[in-house]
């Protein structure tokens, strides 16, 4: 049983192999960007939406909608990288009732991969908002004793979030072959089912914490009430 699709080498190039994990990595980037040039090839303003651009602005609509009660604000330059996240994630795991597809999402170095990309977002977005000051001032508040702290706690919300994504996944593959071994007909069905709607879950929640980390860098400063009395 593998349980990771970094065990499968698909073809080497030169002294590299290519695994299951890279291309089945490829291949959902490519769906996903193929179905955005489909849908949006014929997308105008003063154009009736059809049931493509009507689907498509349900989707963007919901994702944004989230990313507002988060941000409490229009945020929408955190719209595109959460809702990429989402999407990647959301995808990667509805392919799994393909059979012979393994998510790369069940793959600890693209779960590393995407977390890395979330920690690199946060003081990005953090110093786009703010200046560097203002971002690195979050560090030794409220007293420069919780420098070590609030660093410690930065780098652990990126460890969180790679086990959180892994683990959930790779339980979900662990069950459905045990399941498989078991009874080869009836439950793969019912694991498909159920693996579609955690797939979705999962995705939510990784985008959703993404989104939280990258507002609480983006958040305003507290006032200070000394300078006011003053």
């Amino acid at each position: 049983m593998q349980l990771t699709p970094d065990q499968t080498v698909v073809f080497t190039l030169g002294q590299w192999q290519v695994n299951a994990t890279i291309v089945n990595t490829w291949i959902v980037m490519i769906l996903l960007a193929g179905i955005s040039m489909l849908v949006t090839r014929n997308l105008r303003a003063d154009k009736a939406p059809g049931r493509w651009r009507s689907a498509l602005e349900l989707i963007v609509t919901m994702i944004q909608g989230q990313i507002e009660e988060v941000t409490r604000s229009s945020a929408r330059h955190v719209l595109y990288f959460a809702g990429t996240l989402f999407l990647f994630i959301a995808a990667s795991n509805v392919l799994t009732v393909i059979p012979g597809f393994v998510p790369p999402t069940s793959s600890l170095s693209t779960t590393v991969a995407l977390t890395l990309s979330v920690l690199v977002a946060i003081p990005l977005f953090g110093i786009a908002k703010g200046g560097v000051h203002q971002y690195l001032r979050k560090f030794i508040e409220p007293s420069m004793i919780m420098l070590p702290f609030n660093i410690i706690g930065e780098f652990s919300r990126g460890v969180s979030l790679a086990i959180r994504l892994y683990g959930n996944v790779m339980s979900g593959v662990v069950i459905a072959a045990i399941l498989l071994s078991i009874a080869p007909f009836f439950f793969p069905v019912v694991m498909d089912m159920l693996g579609l709607l955690t797939g979705f879950i999962q995705a939510y929640i990784f985008a959703i914490l993404a989104t939280v980390y990258i507002s609480s860098a983006m958040a305003d400063p507290p006032l200070d009430t000394s300078d006011k009395d003053k």
